[in-house]
């Protein structure tokens, strides 16, 4: 029975589809005049509005896009002064390293020329030693006094030319 009652709604509606077509009509109609008398009285066109809009969006996208150019150049110049001191610090390194390696080969010569002074030094002193107690000793007066009497004579000596010229 529930089937023959679904039955019979559908015939009645599809006895009558003049009406229902008026209905739908008389609806469509409807919201096209209540469309139109919005337009009307509101004084807006949307598609105007979309117009405008677009054309202001379009500028600030050209706005932004020419911002993002000149950040982009900055970018580019500032990425190439800090390429250019970084190879300035390069080559500034290169040559403290050079300079470094300079001085330490200097340091190593100078330090062989003083151990070879010291072991000169080591060796003089080892043959004086050695060659002191053969010599006899004289009483340190005694030899004082030639060196005494050496340095007199060599300035007396100077002298004596100095007046001979002057």
């Amino acid at each position: 029975m529930i089937q023959l009652s679904r039955d019979n709604k559908l015939n009645s509606i599809a006895r009558q589809p003049i009406a229902l077509a008026g209905a739908a009509l008389i609806v469509l109609l409807a919201g096209a005049a209540t469309i139109g008398l919005w337009r009307a009285y509101s004084g807006s066109v949307p598609e105007l509005d979309r117009a405008v809009i677009a054309r202001q969006l379009q500028a600030r996208t050209a706005q932004a896009s020419e911002q993002l150019v000149e950040k982009t150049k900055g970018l580019e110049v500032t990425q190439q002064e800090s390429i250019d001191q970084l190879q300035v610090m390069q080559d500034q390194l290169s040559t403290v390293r050079h300079l470094l390696a300079t001085q330490q080969a200097e340091t190593r010569r100078l330090s062989e020329q003083v151990s070879g002074l010291t072991e000169a030094i080591d060796g003089l002193k080892q043959s004086f030693a050695s060659a002191q107690p053969s010599e006899p000793s004289s009483p340190p007066a005694a030899r004082n006094r030639s060196l005494r009497t050496r340095a007199h004579a060599l300035r007396t000596g100077h002298q004596k030319r100095a007046n001979a010229r002057g």
